[in-house]
Formats: structure tokens, sequence, C-alpha cells
């Protein structure tokens, strides 16, 4: 069950591992893009490349597609980037439900942990997989596995190291599932004194810089939130996407907010202890590019 790419590399390394894919549940196809062209999900268009069955209900409580789910006789159940399922389907599989997430729970439990752990200025993340219960992301933890960040990688960049990693790290999980070689970990043993930070879903108003914040902290967020949904401020009069920068600690006399350029080479906005450099813009109107680009077409 899943929608995006990240679920993609998912159903790859299950087929390819040999797993008994009965059925792929992916989202309905729906229009997108200016001329409203009737699109489908990554995972819909491997699945049918791969002559794989797929479902793809508007409702998942609707009882035609449970007994269809039924009918299938599943003995497990694989989420990867899917809608939140009702107990009528969770629970009906013999060996349970289980779910990749792209963090290391009970840390960053919700729908955006990639962009909250960088936001955040983790020094490291990675992937875990649980049994599916009643509230998100609380299940029982069967694996995880840990990588290191570098504090420069966006938000696109962990992404695709944490498919890839979640990918062999559900091959493993669905085997020692099969073989019933496994322990489960309640979370609320790693809970016990520990300061949870959560990772909810991303609204625009997430996205919009705060100059008065530490240099390093708006640094952090405009990777965290590049390639998507963005970062952005205001320049003379409109929306400018900010999807990569470098930041400066230093004292200065600007107000946060103001900018410093020399049309040439550079634009830098001041933060609470320093600078941020923009690199790569996208003034609203105009198409993406680098700063130098933006500066020869631009006079500020």
């Amino acid at each position: 069950m899943g929608t995006p790419q990240f679920a993609v590399a998912s159903l790859d390394a299950l087929l390819k591992a040999g797993s008994n894919i009965v059925a792929v549940v992916t989202a309905p196809d729906k229009p997108a893009g200016r001329g409203q062209k009737v699109s489908e999900s990554t995972v819909k268009q491997y699945a049918v490349a791969n002559g794989l069955k797929v479902l793809q209900p508007e409702k998942l409580k609707n009882e035609d597609f449970i007994a269809e789910l039924k009918a299938l006789k599943a003995d497990l159940q694989v989420v990867v980037a899917f809608r939140m399922l009702p107990e009528a389907v969770w629970n009906m599989p013999p060996k349970g439900t289980i779910n990749l997430h792209a963090s290391l729970l009970p840390q960053y439990r919700g729908a955006a942990p990639i962009n909250w752990a960088l936001i955040n200025g983790e020094k490291e993340s990675g992937v875990t997989t649980f049994f599916l219960k009643h509230d998100i992301d609380t299940g029982n933890i069967l694996f995880t596995e840990k990588i290191t960040l570098t504090g420069h990688e966006d938000a696109g960049e962990l992404h695709d190291r944490l498919m890839n990693k979640g990918a062999g790290l559900l091959v493993k999980t669905v085997k020692a599932v099969e073989s019933g070689r496994y322990n489960e970990h309640p979370q609320s043993q790693l809970t016990a004194g520990t300061e949870l930070k959560h990772a909810p879903k991303i609204f625009k108003d997430d996205c919009q810089i705060d100059w008065t914040q530490p240099a390093l902290s708006i640094y952090n967020k405009i990777r965290g939130l590049s390639p998507v949904p963005t970062a952005f401020t205001e320049l003379n009069g409109k929306n400018l996407k900010v999807y990569a920068s470098e930041y400066q600690l230093s004292e200065t006399d600007i107000q946060p907010g103001d900018f410093l350029t020399d049309n040439k080479t550079y634009l830098k906005f001041a933060a609470k202890d320093g600078f941020v450099l923009l690199k790569d813009i996208q003034l609203e109107g105009k198409k993406r590019m680098g700063i130098e680009d933006f500066l020869r077409g631009v006079k500020l």
C-alpha cells in the first residue's frame, strides 16, 4: 500500500526479493497540471508495468473494497507513504500490517519526518519498520537503521537516501515476519524521559522565512523545505522561493530582513546573528535559477 516515489523503491525491492505480492493498493487517478490530464500514482505505474493487480479505493472503509481485500487472503500488508488505515483494514491479515517510516521512531512521528529532521538541524536520521496500531506511528518497532547527516543535504537528497535505505530494511523485515524470527519493541519503552519531536504536515505559513531567527536556523529551514514545498520570503513586493543558501555568522547593524547585494555575485539577507546568502532561487513569475544568473537580469 503506497502512492509516491518513496514507496516505489520498496515495492521494487520486495518484488526482486521474491515476495509474492498479491495486489498493490494506491491512490485513485486524479487530474493534475494545467491541462488537468488524468495522472496515475508512480506506484500504480510501476505495478501495471510489472503485471501486478492494482486496487484504487476512494474510501478505505468501502464495503466492496474491504471484500476485495479479504478475497486476496494476504498474510501480511505492507504500508509505505500511504493514507491512515481503518482498523478493519490494518487488522485483517493474520501476520498483521507493517509500516516503513522515514525517521528513528519514536522521534518524528507524523506526515513530514524528513523535512522536520533537517529543519531542526538533526545530526542523524534513519528508517523504522513497525506494526500498525490505532494511533499513528506508535506501533511496536521491528527494525531501525540509522544514517549520519552531513548538515548540508536538503530534503530531496535525504528523501532519496532514506527511500533506498528503507527499501532494504523492509525486505529484511518481511523476511523476519515470514520466518517468525523477530522481536517487537514497544515504543513506550523508548519514550520514557525523552523529549519527543513531532513531524506534522507542513503548511504554507511554515514555509515563510523569519529573518529575526539565527542564521543557522534559517539555513536549516531552507534545506529542510527544498525542493518542496520550498521556503520563501518577499523581495520587492513579490514572493521569492529559496532552494539553497549559505550562512555567515557576524555582527551587523543591519535590520533582520534587509538585504545587501553587489548586483553581480551575491544577495544576502540579514538574520539575527549574521547573514543568509541566497544561492538558488525563483522569483514569482520567473524561472528557478542560480543567484548570478538572477542578478544579471534584475537590478536591486
